[in-house]
């Protein structure tokens, strides 16, 4: 089997699987396993892939067919520029997810400290310390599992960073850190069973419920932050399209200066911030 001939396979396998944009996954798989890029492909595609890759891309085929996100296929997803090791033990990192660390960015400097709450791949935390050389941080997780990918992701880039098992802020030394950052989980109870297969089924549950109104551990965040935030340290949580409003007004309740809400790319709401000064 030829390069063009594979890939042909297996962009029409995937639309008969009902595959969204399934000839661009197609080809993700097949650059992931022969290695062969774009331009070679189309200088070289008359080139013959081996019999052991034939049955590795079928096997990535199906696999993708019933419904196992392509990232976890991979094991690798984009970030900021940066490249993250991701499985099912790991929510996806996502582009919405880049307005927290943009914004964060803009208030962090050299010899500060970060923490990052419910830190899944470590995404968040691993890019604030590469884009701002001279910054440390701790990511927590009540998942074992999680915090090992998160380890393997700072390894990779070679930043000061420790992760820690924590239920929130249970491990945590208190007035420690100039900023917090957490995208929990924030997905109400009841919508989950109407989500896309790919994440209901594959997506590790517990980072994705947020309770019955979504808004579970933003109550913890906000009443329990400001003791864990050096004087006028900053607060970054990322939020569903519709959680702005309520959880400005948790994190203004519990002694909060500041507060604003960015939006993302597309116009939705996203991070909600605020100043601790008490």
């Amino acid at each position: 089997m030829t390069l063009c001939e594979a890939y042909a396979h297996g962009s029409a396998y995937l639309k008969e699987q009902g595959i969204p944009e399934a000839e661009l996954d197609a080809w993700y798989l097949l650059e992931h396993l022969t290695g062969k890029s774009r331009s070679w492909y189309y200088a070289h595609g008359e080139e013959e892939i081996t019999p052991a890759q034939v049955i590795g891309y079928e096997n990535f085929l199906q696999n993708r067919g019933r419904r196992i996100p392509l990232q976890y296929l991979t094991e690798r997803q984009e970030f900021m520029g940066l490249s993250f090791r991701v499985n099912e033990d790991v929510l996806i990192p996502r582009q919405d997810t880049e307005t927290l660390v943009e914004e964060a960015l803009k208030t962090l400097e050299a010899g500060m400290e970060v923490l990052d709450v419910c830190t899944g791949s470590g995404c968040i935390l691993i890019s604030l310390l590469a884009l701002c050389p001279g910054t440390e941080g701790l990511g927590t997780d009540i998942s074992t599992e999680a915090l090992a990918v998160a380890r393997q992701n700072a390894r990779d880039h070679r930043v000061k960073a420790e992760f820690r098992k924590s239920d929130m802020f249970s491990r945590i030394k208190a007035h420690s850190f100039d900023c917090i950052v957490s995208n929990p989980p924030y997905i109400t109870t009841g919508e989950i069973p109407g989500l896309m297969e790919e994440v209901r089924e594959h997506e590790p549950r517990q980072a994705l419920d947020g309770g019955e109104d979504g808004l579970r551990f933003y109550r913890i965040l906000a009443q329990q932050a400001g003791g864990y935030l050096k004087q006028d340290g900053h607060l970054y949580l990322e939020i569903g399209y519709d959680q702005g409003e309520a959880v400005s007004a948790l994190l203004r309740q519990a002694g909060f200066d500041g507060v604003s809400v960015t939006k993302d790319l597309c116009g939705n709401d996203r991070v909600v911030q605020g100043i601790w000064k008490r």
